[in-house]
């Protein structure tokens, strides 16, 4: 029982491309692919394609690191946030945000990865201290404008 190969219409382009020499002289023909990474690893490739398009991930993060991160950026992210009512405001819906993420099911048999509270008077503090280092210099106040000449002076 003899099995016979059947060239599907993939290898078919394959095979003509190369029969042209389109695959001839590319770049980077001949050499080693180079670190693909870790072999134990089933992710690597997307490792590599996040690091070679510079990806911006953070929105694939779960939501504690994503929570345990803007935490971290406290106060210098506020440091545009003109009053202090806004900034406990922002600083409450923050700890409001990690109290509804504590609520969700734990997944696995791992312990809960978990964000924490920020002490909203403290970061409060920081944020005065940040605006009043940002604050320019109190300039002197500017001379005022000498007085108009008189009319018949200005005739000369």
């Amino acid at each position: 029982m003899s099995h016979q190969y059947r060239e599907g219409w993939v290898d078919r382009q394959i095979r003509e491309a190369q029969e042209r020499g389109e695959f001839d002289n590319l770049p980077g023909a001949g050499k080693p692919l180079g670190n693909l990474g870790d072999p134990n690893d089933p992710d690597w490739w997307v490792r590599r394609y996040i690091e070679r398009e510079q990806l911006d991930v953070s929105g694939a993060l779960p939501a504690p690191l994503v929570l345990r991160k803007e935490a971290a950026s406290f106060p210098d992210s506020l440091a545009e946030v003109r009053t202090e009512a806004e900034v406990r405001e922002i600083l409450e819906d923050f700890n409001r945000r990690v109290k509804v993420d504590r609520l969700r099911p734990a997944v696995g048999n791992l312990p809960p990865l978990l964000a924490r509270t920020v002490d909203v008077d403290d970061i409060v503090e920081q944020w005065r201290r940040l605006r009043e280092s940002m604050a320019p210099p109190p300039s002197e106040p500017a001379a005022p404008p000498p007085p108009p000449r008189p009319w018949w002076r200005r005739r000369r």
